[in-house]
């Protein structure tokens, strides 16, 4: 027999995601959530999770709805449990991920009289979501009404922003009042609005007349749409469209390897490479290194084109383009004059050299992290999904051309080493694509609890680059010249994650040379009855140097 909360307010909140088409939910244990569990888990049109670390669980929600593209709930019990959250909250903010933020809490006059569990869970996310809302207790004048208004705000809210929203549910006791049947509830209309975009001829006027025109592509989705129109305007070799791993977009005209072309620019060559038309699309870029440039170019117009953000990265900001990348390159094609430009040519000698010296550089490497990206790039099958972690795994990626065959996920919105499996796990719970972790072990280790997750399929793979410490410190530059560099900041260690994978039900490999990778990665893609962890130890090898190397040869 079914089972539903007795909790009028909970009833409603389930009705209306229903109606809204939400229907994945990742509960967290508790005792004062327990009206959400026990009504959700039980609801025929919701599938429910069950992770119990909520700093995981929120990431695990946060991958599930990159997935699928549509908000997912989570839920915890009150106090702590919901601080636990705010990692997630905040990536998903800057990521532009609808997360639904259920959190249940005592009643308002428990606050700051020292009860169990209870803190000021009001407005907790305020600073890093679009929107803080609070339901009234079922025994509230009017509740049933106001609940209904506010719970409907709250989603609308979060599929507009695509982004975190919170509902904070004050629930008295008992809190295991159940009831059997379901009562009736009116239908709500879902008017799905799509935003209309006509382009400004003051801009086709302003592309028309620059003659060095850059399109710089940050974090972004897949976009088919959006690669092929972007090819039209590289086909004469007109603008210069530079992307990222993380960008998704790839063309062999596109400069594909951003760091690899201006990682070296002096005064001189920031003049001759600066644009006069800085057009930039998607969210974080990884490179550093361009955003020095940029900064120093002084473009004298930058334009962004984004739903929803808008940021000055380059102190040059002078255009903010509501509307979707490929709406708008697609409604400024028509009138652009494409015509051959020399600025287009002075980056391609550039990258006809760096990429010859590449080459050569890949060709007579040794073994160490840098050769194994590069291994990566070839022997991943072209049918996964490929989540990497932030520091010096994102870094290596940038340098190789894997966004030619795989979709590349990274936690860009705040760069944080948490969090990246329990993402990357909950991605592939809801992905029809095989789904792989490539990560550094201290981002691995992090977000151990990532793992604590019964639903991941048996075709998920993760990759561990164990070099024995967070080798970013190495190869950035500061830290090496400090005394504190080992223990405080690249906290050098010697873990590995034999047991962990044992203890979750991993298949587990470790490989310490080259020969041994290329044999066990033939194996390692194939079926088996649960997922898979190959460990790659590098902690021997001056990983750090190899990379200098790399960028020293380029000169």
């Amino acid at each position: 027999m079914k089972q539903f909360s007795a909790k009028r307010s909970i009833q409603i909140l389930g009705h209306i995601l229903q109606q809204y088409g939400i229907n994945k939910m990742v509960i967290s244990p508790g005792s004062r959530n327990a009206p959400l569990a026990i009504h959700f888990s039980d609801l025929d049109s919701f599938e429910c999770f069950s992770v119990v670390d909520e700093r995981s669980a929120a990431f695990t929600a946060m991958g599930m709805a990159k997935s699928l593209k549509k908000p997912v709930a989570i839920s915890c019990t009150s106090g702590s449990a919901a601080a636990n959250y705010y990692p997630a909250v905040t990536e998903a903010f800057y990521q532009n991920v609808p997360l639904l933020i259920l959190t249940a809490d005592r009643p308002r006059d428990f606050v700051d009289i020292f009860d169990g569990q209870t803190i000021r869970q009001k407005n907790l996310f305020q600073q890093h979501s679009y929107g803080d809302f609070e339901l009234l207790e079922d025994e509230t004048e009017n509740a049933e009404e106001e609940n209904f208004k506010t719970i409907k705000t709250a989603i609308e809210l979060c599929i507009e922003k695509q982004g975190p929203v919170h509902i904070n549910i004050p629930l008295s006791e008992p809190l295991y009042g159940l009831v059997y049947e379901m009562p009736v509830f009116p239908e709500i209309e879902v008017i799905k609005q799509e935003k209309k975009h006509e382009i400004p001829s003051q801009l086709i006027s302003e592309f028309n007349q620059s003659k060095r025109i850059l399109i710089l592509a940050g974090t972004h989705d897949k976009n088919p749409e959006l690669e092929s129109i972007l090819s039209q305007f590289v086909k004469n070799h007109s603008v210069v469209v530079l992307t990222e791993a993380n960008s998704n977009l790839y063309h062999e005209k596109f400069f594909n390897h951003i760091d690899r072309y201006v990682f070296n620019f002096n005064d001189e060559d920031i003049r001759t490479f600066a644009p006069d038309l800085l057009i930039t699309i998607g969210q974080n870029v990884v490179s550093k290194k361009v955003k020095e440039f940029l900064r120093k170019a002084k473009p004298s117009k930058h334009w962004h084109i984004d739903q929803h953000w808008f940021p000055n990265t380059y102190y040059a900001l002078t255009e903010k383009i509501n509307a979707k990348p490929e709406i708008f390159f697609g409604q400024l094609l028509p009138f652009s004059k494409l015509e051959p430009q020399a600025y287009y040519n002075l980056w391609d000698v550039l990258r006809d050299k760096r990429d010859a010296k590449h080459d050569a550089y890949c060709s007579s490497i040794r073994f160490s992290d840098f050769k194994i990206f590069e291994i990566l790039e070839q022997k991943i099958p072209q049918n996964y999904h490929v989540h990497v972690s932030n520091s010096s795994a994102i870094r290596y990626t940038e340098l190789f051309p894997f966004s030619k065959n795989h979709h590349i996920f990274c936690n860009r919105g705040t760069s944080g080493i948490d969090g990246s499996t329990s993402t990357a796990m909950g991605y592939a719970m809801m992905s029809e694509n095989p789904v792989i972790l490539v990560t550094g072990e201290l981002s691995f280790l992090y977000d151990v609890n990532g793992l604590w997750n019964q639903y991941i399929p048996p075709y998920t793979r993760i990759i561990v680059v164990n070099n024995g410490e967070g080798n970013i410190f190495r190869i950035i530059p500061g830290p090496s010249s400090t005394n504190a560099v080992d223990e405080f900041i690249a906290t050098k260690h010697h873990k590995t994650c034999e047991h962990i994978a044992k203890h979750f039900g991993f298949s587990y490999f470790k490989v310490d040379e080259e020969e041994t990778l290329l044999r066990t990665l033939d194996n390692f893609f194939k079926p088996e009855e649960k997922p898979k962890i190959l460990e790659i130890n590098t902690s021997e090898i001056q990983n750090a140097d190899v990379l200098k190397e790399y960028f020293n040869s380029l000169k």
